[in-house]
């Protein structure tokens, strides 16, 4: 019989590292649902769903108030793999004093933000190594936090929840050397996740430089080459009854269903998993924001288009590298 070759192992390890992350949520949601209604409903010890309901309640804010991130979680070795399956690559153009805290503003966010998850939560492609003395915390939705040992997972790689609060937090309370992360797109820009695709939802979201201002810290824009390549999707006809279904479900919960699809398990599969296709974050330049309490809507607005006008600069600088045409720019929405 013959034995598998260190080159299956491995691409074994890689597929089942992006499978266990890009399904824990629903793992454990249904596990944790399914187990506390069995407690509750079959055995007589309810008591211990209570106590993960009283310790819920008690930790709910933990979340907004810098996370629990542990450093042994970040540096797995499941995230090296991870990484290799895409595989992912981390590049700065310019050094990032620790003595500041900032915004880094990542582009695109693509259907799962593989790249920003690999890059800023793991140790996978050497955060701390190419910014030394620089904490990152990475901000997502409020829901991971609802859901007991899943708002654990989530917390252990520095994920806090996306909210004024949250960043109020860690740009006040935490020191110096914070790097707060968002994907400012967030589920909006799923719909425009296509291969080749530069369209960015940005236009009308100019929440995260006020944000900036208020604290008076720089704003770094990131765009990852090769993130909305990760996937295929099928674009159903304009006006017709799965189209104007996918919009009234975002008028509705401001999610757009996509009919999304990628690769399985073996390489010429068809399945849910990303497609092995390289992804290559850009950091850019630090953006100098002067500090005002209550920057009026025009400030705002001024500064909303010098990020946009260095963002584009760093997306053309970079763009041919990555197959995009000289010719193809930014499409703002």
């Amino acid at each position: 019989m013959l034995l598998p070759s260190k080159k299956d192992l491995k691409t074994v390890l890689d597929v089942f590292a992006v499978f266990q992350w890009s399904f824990s949520a629903l793992l454990i949601t249904t596990t944790v649902i399914a187990v506390n209604l069995y407690l509750v409903v079959f055995t007589p010890y309810w008591p211990v769903t209570v106590l993960i309901l009283t310790w819920l309640a008690f930790d709910w804010k933990t979340p907004q108030r810098g996370g629990r991130r542990f450093t042994c979680v970040r540096h797995w070795r499941l995230w090296k793999h991870y990484s290799d399956y895409f595989p992912l690559k981390l590049l700065k153009t310019h050094d990032i004093c620790p003595s500041r805290n900032y915004i880094l503003v990542c582009h695109p966010h693509g259907l799962f933000a593989h790249g920003w998850f690999g890059h800023f939560a793991t140790e996978a492609s050497g955060f701390s190594k190419i910014f030394p003395g620089i904490t990152p915390y990475i901000l997502t939705l409020g829901a991971f936090f609802w859901m007991p040992f899943l708002r654990e997972y989530v917390m252990s790689t520095g994920a806090c929840s996306v909210s004024r609060s949250s960043i109020d937090f860690l740009l006040t309370h935490k020191g110096t050397g914070n790097m707060v992360i968002v994907v400012i797109g967030g589920l909006a820009e799923c719909r425009y996740s296509l291969p080749g695709s530069s369209t960015l939802v940005l236009k009308n979201r100019s929440g995260f430089v006020r944000m900036a201002l208020q604290h008076g810290v720089p704003l770094i824009p990131a765009y990852a080459f090769g993130e909305t390549d990760l996937y295929d999707q099928h674009i159903f006809t304009p006006g017709g009854f799965v189209n104007r279904f996918q919009k009234w479900f975002q008028s509705m919960v401001h999610i757009y269903p996509c009919a999304f699809y990628g690769r399985g398990f073996t390489k010429n599969s068809w399945g849910l998993l990303p497609y092995s296709r390289p992804v290559t974050t850009i950091v850019g330049e630090p953006l100098p924001m002067p500090k005002i309490e209550n920057p009026s809507q025009e400030i705002v607005a001024k500064y909303h288009t010098l990020y946009i006008d260095a963002l584009r600069k760093l997306f053309d600088q970079h763009k041919t590298k990555f197959g995009i045409s000289e010719t193809q720019e930014l499409e703002i929405i």
